[in-house]
């Protein structure tokens, strides 16, 4: 599998200045990765390099892995009328204003973000405080705002898809593919309209049980769709062992009674052949499709296997993510794990983010996944952000 690297010809050629200001987010976290792992004493706040904005909760899709409104969804329990709950913009503006000067890229997800009620306003402010700002959405929504969108100069925009048709509307709502599709092509359409560079467009594809031999099929008819980028997410996946034990040490090492892992002990990791599923990744990319494809995480051929069927078996460790990234919730908390949000750092509307990351509960998080077994804690063997950012295990 290409290494995830092959992204940065991508952002050289199509907008060298994008390509500078992202440097700098991953400059911070190479710095993460290789300089000694402080907690106490130190100012984190001046190394953040990536921020995610979750601005809602709420999502008009239901979509089976989904660790959030999937068959185990922890957002199912929550009621309706709490999930609506959001920040005001106003309190957005007044977070952006206090990050600005660090440059982080930014980086807003969901729930689904274009139910957010001014995400348009939100995304621009954050582009005139140039800032660059990258959205994953499901895209049903897209189409809509398209003029907007390439108008106010979004950096990226990565749309959720599974596979082609039948497939996706079955993982996903039915007609929901036709819906994305619009999305994609309004978008390539208004960039081609306005003369524009931005935003890159990216599709990402979560692997399953469900979809990973009809993933050929998606990638022949995404030659159509104009993209520059196309990930392949190997998915994030658990079991009961690792739950447990999971529940266990967050209890024992951070007074933390966690729920968000199990979300992902679907089973929709079972079954998938790592040679079929290495064999389809590999003629994927070696078909020219216009466009660049990596994979998140890149294994070595013999290693797809067991990414799916030995789920206790790390791929990734020592986590960077508290030393260089954030997480604001749609109610204001902040935590650093992305899917696992259940050891909260603070709220922002009671603290500035600089003295949230910076404070007791923030290091001693930092503190215990730094002294733990691989620089993780049990429950991140399969965790996305892991996957992307941590180091990878020789072998694999």
């Amino acid at each position: 599998m290409k290494s995830n690297l092959s992204v940065v010809p991508i952002l050289l050629t199509k907008n060298f200045q994008l390509a500078t200001k992202v440097s700098n987010s991953f400059f911070k976290i190479g710095k993460a990765r290789f300089f000694g792992k402080r907690n106490f004493g130190y100012d984190h706040y001046k190394n953040l390099a990536l921020v995610y904005f979750k601005p809602t909760g709420d999502c008009n899709q239901r979509c089976v892995m989904c660790g959030q409104y999937g068959d185990k969804g922890i957002m199912k329990g929550i009621p309706v009328e709490e999930r609506k709950k959001v920040l005001p913009l106003e309190t957005w503006k007044k977070l952006i204003d206090e990050i600005a000067p660090k440059k982080p890229t930014i980086y807003v997800w969901g729930g689904e973000p274009f139910l957010y009620p001014d995400l348009m306003p939100l995304c621009k402010y954050m582009v005139e405080k140039n800032l660059v700002v990258a959205i994953n959405t499901n895209g049903t929504l897209v189409e809509q705002y398209a003029e907007q969108i390439v108008r106010d100069k979004w950096a990226a925009i990565f749309i959720s898809l599974d596979a082609f048709r039948d497939v996706y509307d079955d993982m996903r709502s039915k007609g929901s593919y036709d819906k994305v599709i619009a999305g994609i092509k309004a978008i390539s359409a208004e960039k081609k309209k306005q003369k524009a560079k931005y935003p890159l467009l990216g599709i990402v594809t979560v692997v399953t049980n469900k979809n990973y031999m009809d993933l050929v099929n998606l990638s022949e008819a995404s030659r159509e769709y104009n993209i520059d980028l196309h990930i392949y997410n190997l998915g994030t996946y658990t079991n009961d062992n690792v739950v447990t034990t999971q529940k266990q040490f967050m209890k024992e090492k951070l007074n933390t009674d966690i729920d968000c892992l199990e979300s992902y002990n679907t089973g929709y990791n079972l079954g998938i052949d790592g040679q079929k599923l290495y064999g389809v990744l590999k003629n994927i990319q070696n078909n020219n499709h216009g466009h660049t494809i990596i994979t998140v995480p890149a294994l070595n051929p013999e290693k797809t296997h067991t990414y799916y069927s030995e789920l206790e078996t790390p791929v990734r460790n020592h986590c960077v993510v508290p030393w260089c990234q954030v997480n604001i919730n749609y109610n204001g908390d902040v935590h650093f794990c992305a899917d696992y949000p259940d050891y909260i750092l603070g709220n922002i509307n009671e603290q500035s983010l600089k003295d949230i990351v910076n404070g007791d509960r923030a290091n001693l998080f930092r503190k215990t996944i730094h002294e733990s077994e691989g620089g993780m804690f049990p429950g991140c063997l399969r965790c996305y952000q892991n996957m992307l950012f941590g180091k990878k295990i020789k072998g694999f």
